[in-house]
């Protein structure tokens, strides 16, 4: 039999055996076929045993009852044996034909069947061929790793080798002396710029030994010797050089700041000096601060001594207070006073001295004042001298703390080395002059002038000044408080009957203070200081005593007020000049004017309105007791007043300005108060027309010779001063 015949019978053989499986479940328990032969495989049941559970049967049943086969049977009530047998003949016919189509496709089957058989020993060997591949693809995983390892290994090697060549290129490097160094050091000279750039490469090179040498490296040996050789040739070479230049300061007529800017340049020797020798550093610092300190004295000293040569010959002496009287007579060997002593009470122009433009002006040169004949006050020389004492010990300070590489108490310290002497001699000189000075406008202008140098020195951030500065200013303020406290006493003591003939125009004591206290204010209110203040408030307080009682002197009250007036007018207007409207002392003296002025014109017009004046004032007080009535005995009074006021108004408006107008220096002052007089008159007038205006004197026949508010205006008015 053939191997195609072989498959067809095997595959009926396969087709016979489903369908008998196919028919065995469509008949299920009702079928005739074999099936029905077969018993139930029920296991070990046992119906007798108490162990039986009918309920399973049930269960079965009703499973088999569901069944659509079976349904469809009952439904129509067909014949299940002949349904069975039907049932059978059409399986046996769809076997036969199933046989047939297997028979027709065995060729196909049989191609199939070696395909498969190909199939497999192709995909056998894709097997075997992906099994080597599995394993050649292991072997070489294995190999990445390995040579992954090698790699990393590798490169800790490397990074490890470029550290250790780094470091000994480091150490080479810095051992290492090129000849461009020796020869730069040995034979280029130090103002070169090979120079300075070969000796920061030697200064390095010193470090990295010291640095080696303390980590123990033997290496250093070989080049310590050349290096300390090198070392002793530039700082003899530097040593030279910087000496050479702090000697050119002692030369006659030299700017010594020349030279000491040129060795800015070079600042980089002296720390080479002091890293590597300080013995030779010190003696360069000990050296410069000997000449520096010399020369600052020396130029400081000759420059006080010709500049003291320029001031004004006449200055204020002790005698020259506010208080004392111009006639005073000094004896014959007596040294010749002011010509006039209300010069030193007067600021003028001397303020400008602390102006922001005069502050910082020039020094003055006192050959070429000498030469011109110019003369200043001491407050000028005193801000020439202190101005150039500022600007040389800033740039002196900026220097040390630059070259010599210090700073805080250090700087200060070595500051004070170089200038402690100029410093010293300067108070000295200034307290010397002080001891004699009694100009109280020229300390005080000294005062600010410290007081705004302190600030630029500030701003300069050069503190080392500020200890000077509490020096001078512990000599200033004593004796500015001292001439102050002197002017108060000598006003105190100051005896009106003694000062000569009196007059009612401002007296020249006031007029002192006025310049004085103005001059003090306005040069305070750039710093105020409290201290002052209160001063000049005792200096107020004397002065305001004083003119009260020089003011009693006067025999009448009108005097009286006109001289307090004048005064009170020429303090306030001075005062206004220059200080600020609301300061205390232009307040104060306003008020004692308004005061006295108001007294004034109260007694101006009582002479020739005494009697209007008084009969308004009762009437008014009787109208406003409720009493009116008690008027009607005064008809005759009243008329006498109509007509008296009529008839003399005019002239006595007239010589009551000529009056005032003679008794006041200050015109303004003058006309304001006509003014004042003239409009009391016109209201005191208008509260007469309103009395007699009350029903008990409304009747009056001497009511129609009253002048009309409005036409006593318009006359009055042209009595008003102009000027």
């Amino acid at each position: 039999m053939t191997a195609a015949a072989t498959m067809a019978v095997a595959a009926a053989e396969l087709v016979l055996r489903t369908g008998a499986s196919d028919m065995e479940e469509e008949e299920g328990p009702l079928g005739d076929g074999p099936r029905l032969q077969e018993p139930l495989q029920l296991g070990e049941l046992d119906i007798t045993s108490d162990e039986f559970i009918m309920d399973e049967v049930d269960v079965h049943i009703q499973a088999n009852l569901e069944d659509d086969l079976v349904k469809e049977a009952l439904k129509t009530g067909v014949d299940l044996r002949h349904y069975s047998k039907q049932v059978e003949l059409e399986l046996q016919q769809i076997e036969q034909k199933s046989i047939r189509d297997y028979i027709q496709e065995s060729e196909n089957i049989a191609s199939l069947h070696n395909q498969i058989t190909a199939c497999d020993a192709v995909l056998e060997r894709m097997e075997q061929m992906l099994g080597a591949f599995q394993s050649d693809l292991s072997s070489i995983s294995s190999e990445i790793r390995t040579l992954q390892e090698q790699s990393g290994a590798m490169n800790i090697r490397l990074r490890n080798r470029q550290a250790v060549r780094g470091k000994l290129g480091e150490l080479v490097d810095g051992l290492v002396v090129p000849s461009a160094l020796v020869t730069a050091i040995l034979e280029a000279p130090v103002t070169e710029p090979r120079f300075l750039e070969q000796l920061q490469e030697l200064d390095a090179k010193a470090a990295a030994v010291r640095e080696q040498e303390a980590r123990g490296t033997a290496a250093c040996a070989d080049v310590r010797g050349v290096l300390d050789r090198l070392r002793v040739k530039a700082v003899t070479k530097i040593r030279e050089f910087i000496l050479q230049k702090i000697y050119s300061f002692r030369k006659p007529m030299t700017n010594y700041q020349i030279p000491q800017t040129a060795l800015l340049k070079y600042r980089f020797f002296y720390q080479f000096l002091l890293g590597n020798e300080r013995a030779t550093a010190k003696e360069i610092r000990d050296e410069y601060v000997e000449t520096l300190s010399k020369i600052y004295l020396s130029y400081y000293r000759s420059y006080l001594g010709r500049l003291m040569k320029v001031q004004y010959e006449e200055v204020a002496e002790k005698d020259d207070l506010m208080g004392v009287e111009d006639t005073a007579k000094k004896g014959f060997f007596s040294k010749p006073s002011l010509r006039s002593r209300n010069t030193i009470f007067t600021l003028g122009t001397r303020g400008s001295v602390i102006s922001p433009t005069e502050l910082e002006a020039p020094i003055l040169v006192p050959h070429t004042a000498q030469r011109g004949e110019q003369r200043y006050p001491f407050e000028a020389l005193f801000r020439s001298q202190h101005y150039a004492l500022l600007d040389n010990s800033c740039r002196e300070y900026l220097f040390i703390c630059e070259f010599f590489v210090v700073s805080g108490p250090a700087a200060h310290d070595l500051f004070h080395a170089v200038m402690g002497r100029t410093l010293s001699m300067t108070l000295k000189h200034l307290e010397s002059y002080l001891a004699d000075c009694y100009d109280a406008i020229a300390v005080f202008l000294c005062i600010h002038i410290v007081l705004r140098f302190r600030n630029i020195a500030a701003k300069r951030d050069v503190p080392a000044l500020d200890r000077y500065w509490e020096q001078v200013l512990a000599l200033l303020w004593p004796r500015f408080e001292l001439i102050l406290e002197m002017n108060v006493q000598s006003v105190r003591s100051t005896d009106p009957q003694r000062l000569g003939g009196l007059d009612t125009r401002p007296h020249y004591i006031t007029r002192r203070y006025a310049e004085f206290s103005s001059a003090l204010v306005s040069i305070n209110q750039t710093i105020p200081n409290e201290r002052t203040m209160q001063l000049l408030g005792q200096l107020q307080v004397e002065v305001e005593n004083f003119v009260l009682r020089v003011a009693a002197e006067f025999s009448s009250r009108k005097e009286q007020l006109v001289f307090l007036i004048n005064n009170y007018d020429m303090m306030l207007g001075v005062l206004m000049e220059r200080a600020a409207d609301d300061s205390k002392e232009v307040e104060s003296f306003q008020q004692l004017l308004n005061a006295r002025t108001q007294e004034f014109i109260e007694e101006l017009l009582s002479p020739p309105f005494g009697g209007l004046v008084a009969f308004v004032k009762e009437a008014e007080a009787l109208i406003e007791r409720g009493q009116a009535e008690r008027l009607r005995g005064e008809e005759a009074r009243v008329t006498q007043l109509i007509r008296g006021f009529g008839s003399s108004w005019k002239s006595s408006v007239e010589s009551l300005s000529q009056d005032v107008m003679r008794s006041f220096t200050n015109f303004r002052n003058g006309t304001s108060i006509i003014q004042g007089a003239l409009t009391q008159l016109i209201q005191l007038y208008h509260r007469f027309h309103r009395v007699l205006s009350q029903p008990q004197l409304r009747a009056l026949p001497a009511r129609a010779e009253l002048i009309n508010i409005h036409h006593l205006m318009v006359e009055l008015k042209k009595h008003k001063p102009n000027f």
